[in-house]
């Protein structure tokens, strides 16, 4: 008798296929596989980030322990470490990473309107940002960050509505954040927001150049002239909104175009910051805001570094451990989708937690995420009623 789909299947559900396929034709994933293909591959991956999977070992076990269960999961091949490692090891990565693009395009759509706590109307607004996993030296010999030291950087591009992350590029430890900016193609009229570490302003100017509005904050020293003050509201934090062109020898070069400088007290933290922008429409506070709008790129490394496998790897190869980076970011993705197409009104970590310890479960999601507490049963107040008469 059917019971229903298994919660691990119900959440895959929502991967489209077609896609998938087109993207291991495109890399020739699947050349001379006989079994576990690159289907079982990506399910196994993901049933590992999913339920906190320590290991290849940790994978197989917990797998076979439930293999007659395998099939209803989308897997059609017994799971082995070796075999899932030599796949991790030798299958293109870019297989996931172009297949991570088809999601992110699906998740922007279905997070278009969502609202991130500043007023842009249409505009899209991006936050910038890199971070650092830590690696060993001697078993990573490829990520070279420093003389001891491995690492691998992560840099992202977050679309502030709905934490989406847009952009992705994995490199070793040394690439200067900055460098980043040269492989960025953004839309015309939407808005970059970065700290400081992006500060180049022959870059900036590429951006302005390209129709593209950014935000950051200013380095201390950076020669400038102001031509014109704005006025301000000073109880909004303002202290000043300036028109301002650069005057150092390199920098007058680099920017030769006017910058706005806006100072902004944040008495939360008590600091004096200072930003920078080629934008003049938008009131000055708005500024300030979107800039503020930045800490979401933070909680997004925070939350995938805590609830996801990257910072643990299940292979020591520079193809296995973007393989396992690509297929992370794309459960982060599927999870998002999930939450909106089954309309949940719970967080992506109260989502991420219930599907961990509900992956055989054959309960419908959206009925265990938006069931109703059961009620107490009612005690019925006055003298017992007897059943014999004495």
């Amino acid at each position: 008798m059917y019971e229903g789909q298994m919660v691990f299947s119900q959440v895959m559900r929502f991967l489209p296929l077609r896609y998938f396929h087109a993207c291991v034709a495109r890399y020739k994933g699947e050349l001379r596989v006989r079994r576990f293909a690159c289907l079982d591959q990506f399910l196994c991956m993901a049933f590992a980030q999913i339920t906190y999977r320590e290991s290849l070992r940790d994978i197989e076990v917990c797998l076979r322990a439930n293999r007659t269960k395998l099939y209803h999961l989308g897997i059609h091949s017994l799971v082995a470490r070796n075999t899932l490692a030599r796949a991790n090891e030798l299958r293109d990565w870019r297989i996931y990473a172009d297949f991570a693009q088809v999601l992110i395009g699906r998740a922007k759509e279905l997070y278009a309107n969502e609202d991130f706590g500043v007023e842009l109307a249409d505009a899209t607004a991006y936050a910038l940002d890199s971070t650092t996993i830590d690696l060993c030296l001697a078993l990573f010999p490829w990520a070279r960050f420093c003389r001891t030291k491995g690492a691998v950087k992560m840099h992202t591009l977050l679309n502030l509505r709905g934490s989406i992350p847009e952009f992705i590029h994995i490199s070793d430890g040394k690439m200067a954040d900055v460098n980043v900016l040269d492989i960025l193609r953004l839309e015309p009229g939407s808005f970059l927001v970065m700290d400081r570490g992006y500060i180049d302003f022959a870059r900036l100017f590429g951006l302005h150049q390209a129709f593209v509005f950014f935000v950051t904050r200013a380095k201390r020293g950076f020669q400038f002239q102001r031509r014109y003050s704005h006025p301000i509201d000073k109880t909004t934090g303002l202290r000043s909104d300036q028109t301002i062109i650069l005057t150092g020898v390199d920098t007058a070069k680099d920017y030769p175009e006017a910058l706005r400088r806006i100072h902004y007290y944040d008495a939360d933290t008590d600091k004096h910051l200072i930003f920078l922008t080629n934008n003049f429409t938008l009131a000055a506070i708005i500024i300030a805001q979107i800039y503020k709008a930045r800490w979401r790129v933070e909680l997004f490394f925070k939350w995938i570094k805590q609830h996801l496998r990257i910072k643990k790897f299940y292979g020591t190869s520079e193809n296995a451990v973007k393989t396992q980076i690509w297929i992370a970011i794309s459960v982060y993705l599927l999870v998002a989708i999930l939450r909106k197409e089954l309309g949940l009104d719970v967080s992506l970590y109260t989502l991420l937690q219930f599907l961990s310890v509900s992956v055989f479960e054959k309960t419908p999601i959206s009925q265990a995420l938006c069931a109703q507490e059961p009620e107490p049963p009612r005690v019925i107040s006055g003298i017992q009623m007897t059943l014999f008469d004495l």
